[in-house]
């Protein structure tokens, strides 16, 4: 086949999925926010989709990127091609025939990071498959059933189904989850003229190892605490109350059973605190810091100070980041 001819013949989407806080701390398994650098450095995953011009046509994954290394070597123990086997399922359940594609992962997000990055993968991917098909083969899945599919694949990765991550990454802004599988997600008026500094050390904890070290019930002052606390927070949002709503981000659930797991993190909660931040939280179950600043400018020199004290590897990183409120995008 020619230059020409193949270059006339190719199909390829491409798809970014960003990072995201779960949690937000005053919301554990039922918050989370998509964020991205103010410096437009793609914190999250890009999938891309392309149809597969050789003989004989199969199914292909390459992964590439920064953390490329810390992924499964066989494509088969990859979540990406879960993910396209699920979405080839659904779409024989729509007597749609799917047809053989490369897909190709490119692994920007650490992994165990508490920044969402197998939420990335699972959403870059699946949103990737949708607009791929949308787009060259005119089928498509509305935005409900490709979130439900996106949160079948988290659950398959942790053992359980919350959306905190896959949400905020697939729709952008701060999601509420709700108990309602027709609903699932609510879109919350933040606080998007905030800046988010996100601080990931270096280092990875196993959102296993997270949970395992939470008890298995709470006293009733705990639970009453996080009620209020989370209704607070969400009523705050709605009257776009900035003071009321981060003078109760606070853990209850999580935090004060993960310090400990977490070097550093006390000593830079504490200062950072005492400097003004408007909140200082963990990142999904860590061991990223999360920090929420009321200007860039003490973004920027809360930005330094974590460089300088919380960072324990050569992997970690700091980036000062807003509200992503476009979610997963093509790119």
């Amino acid at each position: 086949m020619s230059a020409n001819k193949e270059a006339l013949h190719k199909q390829s989407v491409s798809v970014f999925a960003p990072a995201s806080i779960g949690n937000v701390s005053v919301g554990f398994d039922v918050l989370g926010l998509a964020v991205k650098p103010i410096d437009g450095t793609l914190l999250g995953d890009v999938v891309t989709v392309e149809n597969v011009l050789e003989q004989p046509a199969e199914d292909s994954l390459a992964v590439v990127g920064a953390f490329a290394d810390k992924l499964p070597q066989a494509k088969e123990d990859n979540i990406v091609w879960s993910c396209l086997q699920l979405f080839n399922q659904a779409l024989i359940a729509q007597g749609k025939t799917p047809v053989k594609v490369q897909m190709i992962l490119d692994k920007k997000m650490p992994v165990g990071s508490g920044l969402g990055s197998s939420a990335c993968s699972v959403v870059a991917a699946l949103a990737g498959l949708n607009a791929f098909y949308g787009k060259y083969h005119d089928y498509s899945f509305d935005e409900k059933t490709l979130l439900k599919m996106t949160g079948q694949m988290e659950a398959q990765i942790s053992g359980s189904l919350h959306y905190d991550n896959v949400a905020p990454c697939y729709l952008g802004g701060l999601q509420l989850m709700v108990p309602d599988s027709e609903v699932i997600s609510r879109t919350l008026p933040g606080f998007n003229e905030c800046f988010y500094v996100m601080a990931y050390p270096g280092i990875e904890v196993s959102t296993k190892a997270a949970r395992d070290v939470l008890p298995t019930s709470y006293s009733r002052a705990d639970v009453i605490s996080y009620g209020q606390n989370l209704a607070t927070f969400v009523d705050a949002c709605h009257r776009q109350d900035k003071v009321q709503a981060f003078s109760v981000v606070t853990d209850v659930v999580a935090e004060p059973y993960r310090t400990n797991l977490l070097p550093k993190y006390q000593q830079a909660h504490d200062y950072l605190k005492a400097q003004g931040a408007h909140a200082v939280g963990i990142s999904g179950s860590g061991p990223t810091l999360f920090c929420i600043c009321e200007s860039e400018q003490q973004a920027q020199n809360f930005s330094q100070w974590l460089k300088d004290n919380y960072l324990q590897t050569n992997l970690g990183f700091v980036h000062v980041c807003q509200v992503d409120e476009s979610g997963a995008i093509e790119i």
